[in-house]
């Protein structure tokens, strides 16, 4: 036999019934972005491979071990996205709205693509609501990033279990004077560095700093420290940021190990972490890439950003028992009709109660069947009320109201009145 189709392993199926908890999570995140300004962005989910090896860096794991790329009927070299940042700077350079400065607060969602080891929260398509605000050198937008996601965490219920942790990566320079300074002490303590922290100390020093194995922790320890190497200019920019955290009351850490994992970073980073997920303790991160577009063939242009993992974040929803109730129930009101003239009748109905209520979520029984079959249906549709309508309710252009969880008797109601009668008891509660 024939294997059967399935899936790719970690690209997952999003299921009817996990979809509701999507939808509300990214209706919630779109009003929160459109009440603080921003406008979303639409990029293709396949880019030049260049793009990313240019911007995300050739020696980084995302580019040398786990991205998508193929070659196409063109000979072109195409790659998948593994992250959202470097195609919003293609795209706002390819259509010139960042030119003379204008300011530009750009958002974005959909899936991203990464061959990693699948386990729970971490799969290879996965999806991330991104954020991208540039010509703005201020640390004022740096606040206003943290401060929106602060505000949707508390939205959603999770404030208590998430935790912001800040670094400063300084300019370019600054950083270069670090790496330089990081790798000697690291090269005359080689040998008891991890194989893959001396891998890293060849390609990308910086990344050694958040490794996960314990002796080469331990030998960072003394290794020297980042904040001491950095410009007066960043210094002040990262007061400045912590000034006004602090004027907002958003409680922080600062970890001195934390570099991310993309080379165009510089000055602010920031990751918010939880300890609800197991390994996967990243929820939201970002920061500053003032040299990004510049690098990529623009001009000098300031940006800043974050991206968040939807999947992590509906875990944590998930975990933590923060799914609000009306999403558990995606019918307010099953309408069952019993014969051919009722069907009719309950057509034209339900379309002028849809007409009058347009928030009203209102299903029609579909298929006939007999009246217990029909209740079934009702019932397991999770609706509050059936409506009923047969051949004695035709004749008297009347609708049974049912209630199916316990709000009361069945009462009788007009047809002209029907559409009132629903307002009151189910779309106002």
């Amino acid at each position: 036999m024939s294997k059967s189709l399935q899936a790719i392993r970690g690209m997952n199926d999003i299921l009817p019934e996990q979809t509701p908890l999507w939808r509300f999570f990214e209706a919630k995140v779109a009003r929160l972005l459109d009440n603080y300004g921003y406008k979303q962005i639409r990029m293709p989910i396949v880019e030049f491979t260049e793009l990313f090896k240019r911007s995300i860096g050739e020696v980084t794991d995302i580019v040398e071990k786990e991205m998508y790329t193929f070659e196409d009927r063109n000979g072109d070299s195409l790659t998948l996205r593994p992250e959202g940042t470097a195609a919003c700077v293609r795209a706002v350079l390819e259509h010139g709205i960042t030119g003379g400065g204008q300011v530009q607060k750009l958002w974005y969602v959909g899936p991203m693509f990464r061959h990693e080891r699948p386990q729970k929260g971490r799969y290879r398509q996965f999806h991330q609501v991104g954020v991208e605000v540039f010509n703005l050198d201020g640390p004022d937008i740096d606040a206003e990033l943290i401060v929106l996601t602060w505000r949707l965490w508390g939205e959603l219920g999770i404030r208590d279990a998430v935790k912001l942790e800040l670094n400063s990566l300084g300019t370019s320079e600054a950083r270069a004077r670090y790496r330089n300074a990081l790798v000697h002490y690291l090269t005359s303590r080689l040998s008891e560095l991890d194989e893959d922290s001396q891998r890293r100390l060849k390609s990308n020093p910086l990344r050694v700093l958040d490794t996960k194995n314990a002796d080469t922790q331990a030998v960072l320890v003394d290794a020297p420290k980042l904040v001491d190497y950095l410009d007066e200019e960043s210094r002040v920019h990262f007061e400045g940021l912590k000034a006004r955290l602090d004027a907002a009351g958003i409680p922080y850490v600062i970890n001195p190990k934390l570099v991310r994992g993309l080379d165009y970073y510089s000055k602010t980073v920031f990751e918010w972490v939880t300890d609800k997920l197991g390994a996967q303790g990243t929820v939201c991160a970002g920061g500053r890439y003032d040299g990004l577009v510049e690098q990529m063939g623009g001009k000098p242009t300031s940006g800043v950003g974050f991206a968040m993992g939807i999947e992590r974040l509906i875990l944590m929803l998930e975990t933590l028992e923060q799914i609000p109730q009306e999403i558990s129930r995606q019918v307010d009101v099953y309408l069952c009709a019993f014969g051919e003239a009722a069907e009719l009748a309950a057509l034209a109905l339900s379309e002028r109660v849809r007409d009058q209520l347009p928030s009203l979520r209102l299903q029609v029984n579909a298929g006939a069947g007999s009246f217990k079959s029909q209740f079934k249906k009702a019932d397991k549709s999770g609706a509050l009320y059936a409506l009923i309508l047969g051949d004695d309710e035709l004749a008297q252009q009347v609708v049974g109201v049912k209630p199916l969880r316990g709000q009361g008797e069945q009462q009788t109601i007009a047809w002209d009145a029907l559409s009132e009668h629903l307002a009151t008891c189910v779309v106002q509660g």
